[in-house]
């Protein structure tokens, strides 16, 4: 059984806006942890979680540019002065951009998309990982997708910024696993938010994997319960 108590922890959620990022923010709240909610919206987490705005059990960080390295160190100084500590860091940020091939790719899609799914998860450890290892504990969860396990025509350059995430996380895993910091992604199939609806409107939406579904798993990932798992990529499709 998993332990949801986190209780006097501190997690640090990137994306807590996102349809991910809010379904994990949520199954954290409950659990006793204290939470740094970074996003990128000026206001958007004020309207998602009104009931911890005020509260000092966590830290609300918004307008905030993952790819902005002082903004970054920031908002981790601030989470140090208030909680002293980052246990889980869990980066749900990312973003899809496809439909054409490789050779007619933008410049500013490429970036785009290798920015916001795979330097993100850089800039983050860059930041975190070194307080982790002055503790000698921590979890890391970053998600990538399906499709970074294998490229698919008109989806090239999201397959291949999903398949960094991959080997980044297998990287650090076996850069931190002896120092007591486990670090492992999860793969999402295709995900039932209001915004695939929309563009996939004859698509069986019962297949497709909820939100609610990966934030389980990342709960799980983050407790003690998976303290025997480091570098692991692990499907989360669905039905799909």
């Amino acid at each position: 059984m998993i332990n949801n108590s986190f209780s006097g922890q501190t997690i640090m959620i990137t994306g807590a806006s996102g349809n991910l990022g809010s379904a994990v923010t949520q199954k954290f709240i409950s659990s006793g942890a204290n939470l740094v909610l970074i996003d990128h919206s000026e206001e958007k987490l004020n309207r998602l979680f009104p009931e911890i705005i005020q509260s000092e059990m966590h830290l609300i960080a918004q307008g905030v540019d993952l790819n902005d390295e002082v903004m970054l160190d920031d908002v981790v100084e601030s989470a140090m002065e208030r909680f002293k500590r980052i246990d889980v860091l869990i980066n749900t940020v990312g973003g899809y951009r496809g439909g054409y091939p490789l050779y007619e790719t933008t410049d500013d899609t490429w970036d785009m998309l290798f920015n916001l799914n795979a330097r993100s998860v850089y800039n983050l450890v860059k930041v975190v990982a070194p307080i982790m290892l002055g503790a000698k504990n921590g979890v890391i969860i970053n998600v990538a997708a399906r499709l970074a396990l294998k490229g698919s025509a008109n989806q090239t350059a999201y397959s291949a910024a999903k398949s960094v995430v991959v080997r980044l996380t297998e990287g650090l895993a076996g850069e931190l696993k002896y120092d007591g910091i486990n670090v492992n992604c999860v793969l999402p199939g295709t995900i039932d938010t209001p915004q695939n609806r929309a563009s996939m409107p004859d698509a069986d939406y019962s297949r497709w994997v909820t939100p609610e579904a990966i934030a389980d798993v990342i709960l799980f990932l983050a407790s003690d319960a998976a303290r025997g798992i480091t570098g692991a990529s692990i499907p989360v499709y669905g039905r799909s």
